[in-house]
């Protein structure tokens, strides 16, 4: 079975094939619930800032009140390992990064949602999680398949994508017919372009991110995957530092020496900014970017932005990422939580997100002809998800920490100068073993 098909598989039988509830049952679904209230854990981030402007809606709906919690991404884990540990925490739903779904479900923190999908009093029959796009399901719902985080034997629904995203090139059509310029669309192509752009320009040719820890390893991952690159062999042992890890590092080290200034402290935030801002004439990152670029009150380059495929290398392979919505396990309104979640993550409420800012989650939005011809950005998003790679980063339990605290710091040393890209590289190996045998991985 290919893995797709399985992702697909596994929702049916989560749902128990969507039984069919009568119209009595659907409208006492909230009523035991009602006056309960939902803490949710959610990140300063344009998908959550868009389903703010609607979240009033589910409280009039249901009579379930939400009360949020909003904190930098980079503070929200600590805050919610914290809460987590305790006996009955303050968050009753929360939002989670990718890469902390292994740790989570390791550490016994949050739900498998299997127990709240199989009950027909709780389920929505419209709710049709199969037209969830199924790479998002996968890499961000999923724990306990292959590897540990991919679809497969053992694999079990932990979450729901809610602010997943894969990877695209957006570019300035006004200064590309300027310059008579096509976009990129392999790696020699952009290299060339990068300065290029900057030397005719003056100004950034790619918005990137490039602070220590995360964002760092994040704009190193957007080449390595293309160019042929893995962080680990199939034996759990280092390889990123070898031919290819090296040249997706020298590639990012001339992407922030051609790039807008200050940009090897960029985070994702600044990067948007930086591309949004007229600062940049390229931006390669998320998708979420799109509900951005056309909105006059966050950017200058209203009607100035078109999108092509993530460049090709020696393959293509568009990033999968974001953010998802998990139940804390020890939540004191795990089912209003639930309901809030299957209400979020509905087919009606990712149309209404989307136009609200947000970023698509589901198959019936990007395929909506209304919303296409709104967002033509969704044709491209459409192509670039079937090169979407859930192995694209190995989300291991000790995954953040290798990320944080080893690559992190050495792909930044080579950004900012401080050593080369393979003395960088090669430095990190010893560190990330050590991580990897104290994790018991025989490497």
């Amino acid at each position: 079975m290919k893995r797709r098909d399985f992702v697909n598989h596994s929702a049916i039988t989560v749902f128990g094939a969507g039984l069919p509830l009568s119209g009595v049952m659907a409208q006492n679904r909230y009523a035991k619930y009602a006056g309960q209230t939902v803490n949710f854990s959610i990140p300063a981030h344009p998908q959550y800032d868009a389903m703010l402007k609607i979240l009033p809606e589910f409280t009039q709906q249901t009579g379930i009140k939400v009360e949020t919690d909003k904190l930098a991404l980079g503070r929200m884990k600590e805050k919610q390992l914290l809460e987590m540990a305790k006996p009955q925490g303050d968050y009753d739903l929360g939002c989670y990064v990718v890469m902390w779904k292994g740790e989570y479900v390791a550490k016994n923190l949050i739900h498998p949602l299997d127990t709240f999908l199989q009950n027909p009093a709780l389920t929505d029959p419209s709710y049709d999680i199969k037209d969830i796009i199924p790479i998002y399901l996968e890499n961000l719902g999923l724990v306990g398949g292959p590897k540990g985080y991919l679809a497969g034997a053992g694999a079990k629904l932990y979450g729901l994508p809610f602010g997943a995203e894969t990877s695209v090139l957006a570019y300035r059509r006004d200064i590309f017919a300027k310059q008579n310029l096509q976009p990129p669309t392999n790696y020699v192509e952009f290299a060339k372009l990068l300065r290029i752009l900057k030397d005719k320009e003056g100004i950034g040719a790619l918005a990137s991110r490039g602070q220590a820890g995360h964002q760092a390893v994040h704009a190193w991952l957007l080449h390595l995957n293309p160019l042929g690159g893995r962080v680990f062999d199939d034996q759990w042992r280092p390889r990123f530092n070898d031919k290819v890890g090296v040249e997706a590092l020298q590639f990012l080290q001339e992407v922030v020496a051609t790039g807008p200034a200050g940009i090897a402290g960029y985070g994702q935030g600044e990067s948007n900014t930086a591309f949004l801002q007229g600062q940049a004439a390229m931006y390669l990152d998320s998708t979420l970017i799109s509900g951005l670029v056309n909105d006059p009150t966050k950017s200058k380059v209203v009607d100035k932005v078109s999108w092509a495929l993530h460049p090709m290398g020696t393959r293509r392979a568009s990033q999968s990422g974001g953010l998802g919505l998990a139940i804390a396990k020890n939540a004191k309104n795990p089912i209003a939580a639930f309901l809030l979640m299957q209400w979020l993550t509905s087919k009606a409420q990712d149309k209404a997100i989307t136009r609200a800012g947000g970023a698509p989650m589901r198959n019936s939005t990007m395929g909506d002809a209304d919303m296409v011809r709104k967002y033509p950005e969704f044709i491209t998003f459409k192509e670039a998800l079937k090169y979407s790679n859930p192995d694209w980063r190995p989300i291991i339990p000790v995954w953040d920490k290798i990320n944080v605290q080893a690559l992190g710091v050495g792909i930044s040393e080579a950004l900012t100068g401080k050593k080369t890209a393979q003395a960088a590289l090669d430095d990190m190996v010893p560190q990330v073993t050590q991580i990897m045998r104290e994790a018991g991985y025989k490497v």
